[in-house]
């Protein structure tokens, strides 16, 4: 992807996160890894000021203010997950964004870079991931912001898969680090066949493709044993914890949980 000068002159949203007309701030939720249990990452959550939740904040975002609310999202998921002890954890921070609010990977993300130098997070612990869910009014230039990503460095992640618009066909088209397994997908997987087979086939696909696998959604001791049997590693969901507002929340992991093949 070929930047012009234009797109790397940053827009006023870019270089000071400043435009929105209303507070937000940040909940954390525990990626879990199976093998150590101990968080590979924590994932930041928007919320409003008083903890609204995240329908309460995306209902005020309009198209005038998108490219703002992206990027305050990241100064805040940086700032209140340093603020809540991130950085001794070891741990990645994994951040929600918006493609259709980055018209130039390299310029929209020069914000982040200067919170994360200021705040002393390293770059390489940051994950991006947005949602199939989201109607992508042009795939290449998503396929180009994660291309852009992956050299930069950070990780890059693609939520709720198996539930959008494209499924396995957006995937064909570019592979991001990781995928995250809708939770319709995991809900009572311990007694659904047909949802174990896709899941061990999304498995098998992704370890072709060089791709880490996150289940999400796992609320019950049942799924997560059936999860851990399929040979899934990386897990989150109300089972382990819930999200914490501006902390990092402990973990309920069971020992024999642990040791994933």
């Amino acid at each position: 992807m070929t930047e012009t000068p234009h797109a790397l002159a940053p827009c006023a949203g870019c270089r000071d996160g400043a435009g929105l007309p209303f507070d937000i701030a940040m909940a954390f939720q525990p990626i879990v890894d199976l093998q150590t249990g101990k968080p590979f990452a924590y994932e930041a959550l928007v919320r409003g000021p008083e903890g609204q939740g995240a329908g309460w904040v995306l209902d005020q975002v309009t198209d005038e203010i998108r490219y703002a609310f992206d990027q305050q999202c990241r100064v805040k998921a940086i700032e209140t997950a340093v603020a809540a002890g991130i950085l001794e954890t070891g741990a990645k921070l994994s951040i929600n964004f918006l493609p259709n609010a980055v018209y130039s990977p390299k310029a929209c993300i020069q914000l982040t870079l200067k919170t994360a130098r200021a705040t002393g997070f390293p770059t390489d612990r940051l994950i991006f991931e947005f949602t199939e869910n989201e109607q992508m009014a042009d795939p290449g230039h998503v396929a180009g912001i994660v291309a852009s990503y992956q050299q930069m460095g950070f990780g890059t992640a693609l939520d709720d898969f198996g539930a959008g618009h494209a499924g396995l066909n957006l995937l064909a088209r570019f592979q991001t680090d990781l995928i995250k397994l809708d939770m319709e997908l995991i809900r009572g997987i311990d007694a659904s066949l047909p949802r174990r087979a896709i899941v061990a086939g999304v498995m098998r696909m992704c370890e072709d493709l060089g791709i880490t696998v996150i289940a999400e959604g796992i609320e019950t001791a049942e799924e997560l044993a059936a999860l851990r049997q399929i040979g899934v590693r990386y897990i989150q969901g109300y089972h382990l914890a819930r999200p914490a507002f501006q902390a990092l929340p402990a973990i309920t992991l069971p020992a024999t949980a642990r040791k994933v093949a």
